[in-house]
């Protein structure tokens, strides 16, 4: 896995987040997952939850927020290209 591409990634997420103004607790609480597990993944291998809550995310957010799907997108084929 490229590491600080993952990183710079995570980094671009985070500001976009910051960045959506109207999103419901339930989508707010799938993002902060979806950051929380992309940090934790990059301090372990146990990989299982991030990969669902990334195809969850996808799905949620690809009309609402493009560019934040975009992001997901490109953090799960990193994921997918580094086996996980």
């Amino acid at each position: 896995m490229k590491h600080q591409e993952l990183e710079e990634l995570l980094k671009k997420l985070h500001a976009e987040v910051d960045s959506i103004d109207s999103v419901d607790e339930e989508n707010l609480k799938l993002l902060r997952d979806l950051e929380k597990d992309i940090d934790e993944l990059l301090d372990r291998s146990d990989t299982s939850s991030i990969v669902e809550r990334l195809r969850d995310a996808i799905k949620q957010f690809e009309v609402s927020y493009p560019r934040l799907t975009s992001m997901l997108s490109e953090i799960s084929n990193i994921l997918s290209n580094a086996g996980i």
